[in-house]
């Protein structure tokens, strides 16, 4: 079960946040990506919830990671959230604009 939110900067990042942990999710179960990577962590870190990690995607698609573009890179760890890969090709263009996603999953 995943929850997917688009969101243009932080400030909507953190009200999302906060309404996925009013609706159950717990900040474990909430990652948040950027197209830019210093972004991504600056947030991730700036808000307290989870970087996708080696847990979520698995030790080949993580080292694989290493060698991918930021586009494949992104649209691998949506994917690790259990997103299809027609959503994560959909989200990763958001991210190419600009915005952020936000995603809380249960299934990770």
């Amino acid at each position: 079960m995943e929850t997917v939110r688009i969101v243009e900067n932080g400030v909507q990042a953190k009200k999302e946040i906060e309404q996925l942990i009013m609706q159950g999710y717990t900040k474990e179960e909430i990652y948040l990506l950027a197209h830019d990577q210093n972004r991504s962590e600056d947030l991730t870190d700036s808000l307290d919830i989870n970087n996708i990690s080696v847990q979520e995607q698995g030790v080949l698609d993580s080292i694989a990671n290493v060698f991918r573009s930021r586009g494949d890179e992104l649209r691998s760890k949506l994917e690790s959230l259990g997103l299809t890969r027609n959503d994560a090709e959909r989200y990763e263009e958001e991210l190419d604009h600009g915005r952020v996603i936000v995603v809380a999953s249960k299934s990770a």
